[in-house]
């Protein structure tokens, strides 16, 4: 008798229950069995208003009946659900996005070109800001830094020497990316919080005076011993001996190398997005998540190509001017 009661309740509440469902979630169910036909019959049955109310079931069923149709490569008729939308919903920005990517589709590729990049560029160029400063911060310090460092490194007083290894092992043997995250996130946990873009400079300055350090310090080594000697020979001290007569000559040789790993700055700032710091990839990630438009990266790639090949061209005519004096 039991089992007779549940299946009459199986039998009679089971249409009931599909009843109290609202048209949208009928819509949804029809549209995962794959029925798509009964599921646009649905949709287009729930008005715009319900006790004279916006309906929002309504925006969602025709923003998704829109979204099929581009898929579908429907465009007349996923633009005419965009502009039923905005009929009743004018401020949806969604549905705005949507309706702008349908319209450009009609028009030729170099002019819907320029005008995302009209619309894209002051941001990115924001952010190409922030990577300006910090590249040219890092280019200011570092050298300094690493020639500092490299000086500790050949050092003959033992302990300093050591240091100034250590130093170099630890930045030229972890990642960028983990030292400023223990920069910016780790250091709070010491008492130490900084702002990011505090931390940036002091990721990118230690980071590269560590690997500058390297480059500098191969450069004096290059030099003949026999010069050092000869300085000393008349009477010069050890710094006074570096400092007009080995550091000089090193200038040539430790250009090209030093030029490489500023490009690679360039390029490295990126990392700098995953501490809060809005620079060019940052606000290209957050224009590409906010409109999906794959034009957005090229307009990056295009910005990083432009700053690198700019820096190239300065260290060219660095090293050619350093070098004057070998080309005669």
């Amino acid at each position: 008798m039991i089992l007779g009661l549940l299946f009459f309740l199986f039998i009679f509440l089971i249409p009931i229950a599909g009843e109290c469902l609202s048209l949208y979630q009928q819509g949804e169910q029809a549209l995962a069995m794959g029925n798509l036909a009964k599921a646009k019959h649905i949709f287009y049955k729930i008005p715009p208003f319900v006790n004279k109310q916006k309906n929002p079931d309504f925006l969602k069923a025709r923003l998704l009946l829109a979204r099929l149709y581009y898929n579908q490569k429907k465009y007349n008729l996923a633009q005419k659900e965009c502009l039923t939308i905005l009929k009743y919903f004018p401020n949806h920005k969604e549905t705005k996005s949507l309706l702008h990517e349908i319209q450009n589709l009609n028009q030729p590729v170099i002019i819907q070109f320029f005008k995302d990049t009209y619309k894209y560029l002051p941001a990115l160029l924001k952010g190409t800001l922030m990577t300006l400063i910090l590249v040219l911060f890092t280019m200011l310090v570092s050298p300094f830094g690493g020639l500092l460092i490299a000086l500790g490194r050949i050092s003959r007083f033992y302990p300093l020497s050591s240091l100034c290894w250590c130093i170099i092992w630890l930045f030229r043997g972890t990642p960028l990316l983990l030292q400023l995250f223990f920069i910016y996130y780790g250091l709070p946990a010491l008492g130490i919080t900084l702002k990011p873009l505090t931390a940036a400079f002091l990721g990118l300055g230690l980071n590269y005076s560590a690997y500058l350090a390297e480059i500098i310090r191969a450069g004096i080594q290059s030099i003949d011993a026999g010069q050092m000697e000869a300085a000393l020979a008349l009477g010069m001290t050890y710094s006074q001996a570096m400092r007009r007569i080995i550091i000089p000559q090193t200038y040539k040789r430790i250009i090209p190398p030093i030029a490489n790993e500023f490009i690679a700055l360039i390029k490295d700032t990126a990392l700098v997005s995953t501490i809060a710091m809005v620079e060019l990839m940052r606000s290209a990630d957050q224009l590409f998540n906010t409109y999906f438009d794959v034009k957005i990266l090229i307009l990056a790639g295009l910005i990083y190509l432009i700053l690198t090949s700019i820096f190239t061209l300065i260290f060219e005519k660095v090293e050619r001017k350093v070098g004057a004096y070998e080309q005669k």
